[in-house]
């Protein structure tokens, strides 16, 4: 049964699918695609999840212990490089096409990962894997961008940020099952069916549209350049968390990174089909939306990394369990995600709702500067419940604002930026909380020495030689490792050192946090005066309006400015006979 007729069909006009990539699905073929769509959206986020809980074993069957933190990073490096690509190709190719490549190379990946003998293999097809990733965020919310209307797309963009919430929730207990009842091997393989349910429905029903010059003018040397500083750039914030700024492994990456990154915005300027469309950044509604959502993305990813690990640390649990404490701050996010949806796309309003969600999420996290190692569990998981509540909104309505505040043949390469520029500030947030906390936890130690009894003399002596990477790592037992390093005349205080290292890791844990009330404080004022709040369309929109001059498209459906030309004519290729 088709859907309703378009407002723009029933004025006289049929729309094309340029118009309207969705023209002739009905609502059934619509949500077996958004479900297709979550379906791989899950397998990207519950992969950053499950990866973790089985690493230890990972790293006894394989060994390489001093590479098992490649593990984790090649997959950020290549899943981060390949999002604005991605986001491109598919405005040029269209969305099928890569949205099957990505999640066919996942695919392979996994088989790979899971197959894999030795640490090397493992990072390898690990890169590979986070290759295929890269595709699956841009790509799907450029989907719905797509299938729905911006009226419309508030009611499904929220269950994206559910989706992440719900891996987050099952990932780390579905790991350790599968580990402990099978083997690490089977967290790869797992992939693999729901992978191939995922590419059949998208195959089967998803059109595809595309641009007949698209092969012409891509932008090689940018992409190169850009390969190259943006590696740089995630490799040396990734040595930021065992070495200093000042480090060639880190300062002088990152120095090298600034210079190519600069380079390729000179590129990009010139290039008749940049990567990265620089000309995007003189709409404010774009420009506050990118800045607002990485400087959020520091503050959320940054802060809530140490809350892990101090469960670990402080009160003890398991790194399975310390997932789960956790899910307060998970809950908040799921339910305030899917209602700021259905709230968007009810009063088309967002503008003053995403500041008020910075703005919530900045007093959650100022509640947790106030985190000791007494600390009552209930208050705790109610602050990150609040905190929770703050971020989830900016997880959906940043990508309904930039999806409407730009033209739609740009869509793709809008919702691609948006999300690299998310897992950028996350790994700027990570380098910097390290930095804080380590200072923190350092100065910090020589007080709460004597605070919990131990005489200044033995405090301001004792602490030098301590490695507090040792004493601060998950499932440690500290009093034996104290027996054992303390000379005869220390091992009265063993019990108070303990209290004292406890105490200095939820202070200098508590100092984290003030970065991302900073950030969030500094996202809410960026939002507030940049975002134009512009009505959310209720077509697709890529026609010219019945006046317009010749070679010019109007203000309307697209949200341009007089003088824009026309987006160039578009091929499409349907998957299989539209729907009757």
């Amino acid at each position: 049964m088709m859907e309703a007729v378009p407002p723009t069909e029933a004025a006289g006009h049929v729309p094309t699918l340029a118009e309207d990539p969705a023209l002739g699905l009905d609502r059934r073929a619509k949500f077996e695609i958004l479900g297709a769509i979550l379906l791989a959206l899950f397998l990207g986020a519950l992969d950053q999840t499950i990866v973790g809980t089985a690493l230890p074993r990972v790293v006894t069957d394989l060994g390489g212990n001093d590479l098992y933190v490649w593990v984790v990073t090649i997959y950020l490096l290549t899943s981060t490089i390949s999002v604005p690509f991605y986001g491109k190709l598919s405005d040029l190719y269209g969305r099928r096409p890569l949205l099957m490549i990505g999640i066919s190379i996942f695919l392979v990946g996994s088989f790979l990962s899971g197959l894999s003998q030795t640490m090397w293999q493992l990072i390898l097809f690990r890169g590979l894997q986070g290759l295929g990733a890269g595709a699956l965020f841009p790509i799907s919310l450029a989907v719905i961008g797509d299938l729905f209307t911006p009226q419309e797309r508030g009611k499904y963009q929220g269950l994206f940020g559910a989706v992440f919430g719900i891996a987050a929730l099952i990932g780390p207990a579905l790991g350790g099952f599968i580990t402990d009842t099978w083997s690490w091997h089977w967290i790869f393989f797992v992939n693999i069916p729901i992978g191939i349910v995922s590419l059949i429905v998208i195959w089967h029903l998803l059109p595809t549209v595309k641009r007949p010059d698209a092969s012409r003018n891509f932008d090689l040397l940018g992409a190169g350049v850009f390969i190259v500083g943006v590696a740089l750039l995630l490799i040396g914030l990734t040595n930021k968390q065992t070495n200093d700024w000042t480090d060639p492994s880190v300062g002088g990456l990152l120095l090298v990174s600034f210079v190519l990154l600069a380079i390729f915005l000179v590129i990009e300027w010139r290039a008749k089909e940049p990567i990265v469309p620089l000309d995007l950044w003189l709409n404010r509604t774009y420009a506050g939306s990118m800045t607002a959502v990485f400087l959020a993305s520091i503050g959320f990813f940054g802060s809530i990394i140490f809350l892990p690990r101090w469960f670990q640390v402080v009160r003890g649990v398991s790194a399975t369990l310390s997932g789960y404490q956790v899910m307060a701050l998970l809950v908040g996010l799921i339910i305030s995600s899917i209602i700021s949806g259905q709230i968007v796309a009810r009063t088309g309003r967002y503008k003053w709702l995403t500041v008020a969600s910075l703005l919530i999420t900045a007093l959650g996290l100022y509640l947790m500067t106030n985190l000791k190692t007494d600390t009552d569990l209930p208050v705790l998981w109610f602050w990150m419940f609040v905190t929770g509540v703050g971020i989830g909104p900016s997880l959906a309505v940043f990508t309904i604002i930039i999806q409407n505040a730009v033209p739609f043949d740009r869509l793709g390469v809008a919702t691609g930026n948006l999300t690299f520029f998310r897992q950028i500030g996350g790994s700027v947030g990570l380098a910097i909380v390290g930095t804080v906390f380590g200072q923190a936890i350092t100065d910090d130690l020589p007080r709460s020495l004597v605070a919990n009894g131990i005489p200044p003399e033995f405090a301001s002596q004792g602490t030098g030689s301590f490695d507090l990477n040792q004493f601060t790592g998950a499932g440690v037992n500290l009093h034996d490792l104290l027996a054992s390093l303390l000379p005869p005349a220390a091992q009265p205080f063993i019990d108070n050192i303990i209290k004292a290292i406890y105490d200095s890791f939820s202070y200098a844990v508590a100092q984290t946090f003030w970065i991302g009330v900073v950030a969030s404080l500094a996202a809410a004022a960026v939002a507030a005066v940049l975002i134009k709040e512009v009505p959310l369309r209720s077509t697709f929109g890529a026609r010219q309006p019945a006046g317009a001059p010749a070679g010019q498209a109007g203000t309307g459906p697209l949200g341009t400015a007089p003088g824009r030309p026309i987006p160039e004519p578009v091929h499409i290729s349907e998957a299989s006979p539209r729907p009757d």
